[in-house]
């Protein structure tokens, strides 16, 4: 891209040409000779110093104005290089803002969020060790739960307008909230949902399983036949989520040596670098739409003649 800005403004350069800027008198002073000091008085009695100082006071006007015209040259270039670099400038930033448009268009559906969130991108590398762990994959306690919540994997359901819903192909018969309330439909977004499910999984690992289950709270209030298929169904959400957006990643491998080995071994090296959504403002604009803890009563609309019910749990 440089080198094609360079060559256009070069080509820009050789297209304008000084005559058009300069004044015509200008070229006559390439033949006038360089000033020699001569004598006052001439054996003709003509004063050469008188005439020389006249010339000199002809060719000042056009030495200003071939000033001026340099000045007037080098301001409209200065000014067509600003023009044309913040035009490449903007170019750039349209092209990236297009693709990124383009891209999440392409791997997610219609959504709220992108109507009042720009979803960015970055490159962040995963903690994908085997030994060494972090918060979220310790056994369960208070600390743990926190670190848990704050992803938002329990946070309320949000409040979208009806004509909103429909565009992003929420169904007019499903759910929707009472008109004296601001109507419109009650939903999560999909992504929290999932961190909600590996959480659940988490609490259900067999060194959990028994801490949660006297804490009794969330789904561990229900008898262990729900909580297990509240398990599988998490399990299998997640399941889908990932087959969905396979990772066409590479997982290469490294050399470590055990304390109780000579010879270095081959192990897989699961820290590797990923192209990232902007999670933290996407949570954060979830966070701020949820709907209060304490709602009326009469808050879900009951369903109109026509509204699908299933006869089952789907």
């Amino acid at each position: 891209m440089v080198e094609h800005f360079a060559s256009l403004t070069r080509s820009l350069l050789e297209s304008y040409h000084l005559e058009h800027f300069l004044p015509k008198q200008v070229d006559t002073m390439a033949a006038v000779p360089l000033l020699k000091e001569e004598p006052t008085d001439s054996e003709d009695g003509y004063d050469r110093t008188e005439n020389l100082s006249s010339d000199r006071k002809k060719r000042l006007p056009l030495l200003r104005t071939a000033n001026i015209g340099w000045a007037v040259l080098c301001a409209g270039l200065l000014g067509l290089t600003i023009g044309i670099a913040a035009g490449v400038a903007s170019l750039v930033v349209q092209g990236w803002s297009s693709k990124s448009e383009t891209c999440i268009s392409r791997t997610a559906g219609p959504s709220p969020v992108t109507r009042d969130l720009d979803i960015t991108y970055h490159t962040e590398q995963f903690n994908g060790s085997l030994m060494m762990e972090n918060i979220y994959r310790l056994p369960g306690s208070p600390e743990v739960d926190a670190a848990w919540e704050a992803l938002g994997v329990n946070y309320r359901p949000l409040q979208v307008p009806h004509d909103v819903g429909l565009e992003i192909g929420l169904s007019p018969d499903q759910v929707k909230l009472q008109k004296q309330h601001g109507g419109g439909f009650p939903a999560n977004v999909e992504g929290l949902h999932h961190l909600h499910c590996a959480n659940l999984v988490r609490q259900a690992l067999y060194y959990n399983i028994d801490y949660y289950r006297d804490l009794g709270t969330g789904a561990f209030q229900n008898e262990p036949h729900i909580v297990q298929k509240h398990v599988s169904h998490c399990l299998d959400v997640i399941r889908q989520q990932l087959m969905c957006t396979v990772d066409i990643g590479v997982l290469g491998q490294v050399w470590f040596q055990p304390g109780d080995s000579d010879v270095p071994e081959p192990f897989v090296d699961f820290n590797t670098k990923h192209v990232c959504r902007n999670f933290d403002a996407i949570r954060q604009w979830a966070e701020e739409r949820q709907m209060p803890e304490e709602v009326p009563d009469d808050l879900i609309q009951p369903p109109e003649p026509g509204d699908y019910i299933y006869d089952h749990v789907p």
